[in-house]
């Protein structure tokens, strides 16, 4: 198979998904739901401390996945460490070939499960970028020559839902002006705004990947209209998931017609499941 970047720039529509480290170091669950989908994705996401949570290390995690010939998508946060320690664990991942990296901000420590630690943020996810696309080129953050270039496949994240939308546009810009070739989205359910997100960034150049959560109940769906920042489930999606004896099957229908609609209209999808990978590939039989 194709790595993602090269199916990305030979125009195939591309399928990601999210596979979430043990919140211990039995590894053994983990690689096993990857290893289940490995030959129906092209690469799979390694999420780092993700909701501020403690799991094992997106690094280590990553590295195994390579061992078990599974290409990962590398993701690495601000919040945890400061521009010293961002860039050795880059410039670890590269000494192990992984090409793909999701930089980010990270989730504040008010979000997760040690309320008491100390959030760093030395770096926003735009600078982290920046400072990355500089490894790439042999120089470290400040501007000083590497003994070795790293070769990443920068990636960053983008809310297509975000209301106002200016704001979050003028940060994708940031963020491909500072090396980001693909963008991995929030949940999208509205597939017409995200249409009218498409077009407006279709001069960009980069890749954009669509995140398809898996709706399980008409009260998740509701949650997130409430809770989360520019995710938007149409009314008619809860409605179908309130009247059905099976939400979790109506949510695995609604994430498959989701996939074949994003054909033709971006180029590729992200599927999160929140810790039920074994659906993913009941999702992908569904998909054309």
């Amino acid at each position: 198979m194709k790595s993602l970047q090269e199916s990305l720039e030979s125009n195939l529509f591309v399928i990601t998904a999210e596979v979430c480290p043990p919140k211990g170091s039995d590894v053994s669950q983990f690689i096993e739901k990857a290893l289940a989908i490995k030959e129906r994705v092209n690469a799979v996401n390694v999420t780092d401390n993700q909701r501020a949570i403690m799991r094992f290390g997106s690094l280590g995690a990553s590295i195994m996945l390579l061992q078990n010939q599974i290409e990962p998508i590398y993701q690495l946060t601000c919040r945890d460490r400061n521009r010293i320690a961002l860039q050795s664990d880059l410039l670890s991942a590269s000494a192990f070939n992984i090409k793909n990296v999701l930089l980010l901000t990270g989730d504040h420590v008010s979000a997760g499960d040690h309320k008491e630690a100390r959030p760093v943020f030395d770096l926003d996810s735009v600078q982290l970028i920046n400072i990355t696309s500089g490894l790439n080129r042999g120089v470290n953050a400040n501007n000083k020559e590497i003994s070795g270039k790293t070769s990443f496949f920068i990636g960053a994240s983008v809310n297509p839902g975000s209301n106002p939308l200016e704001p979050e546009l003028l940060t994708f810009e940031k963020k491909v002006n500072a090396g980001a070739r693909f963008f991995q989205t929030q949940a999208v359910y509205d597939i017409d705004k995200f249409k009218q997100f498409m077009d407006l960034v279709k001069g960009s150049h980069a890749y954009i990947i669509a995140g398809i959560l898996v709706l399980k109940s008409a009260k998740m769906a509701r949650f997130l209209n409430d809770n989360v920042a520019g995710v938007n489930v149409p009314q008619n999606l809860i409605d179908e998931l309130e009247n059905t004896n099976d939400p979790l099957q109506k949510g695995i229908e609604i994430a498959a017609k989701q996939i074949q609609e994003m054909k033709g209209i971006c180029h590729g999808v992200h599927i999160m499941t929140i810790g039920q990978e074994d659906i993913i590939n009941n999702i992908l039989d569904r998909v054309d």
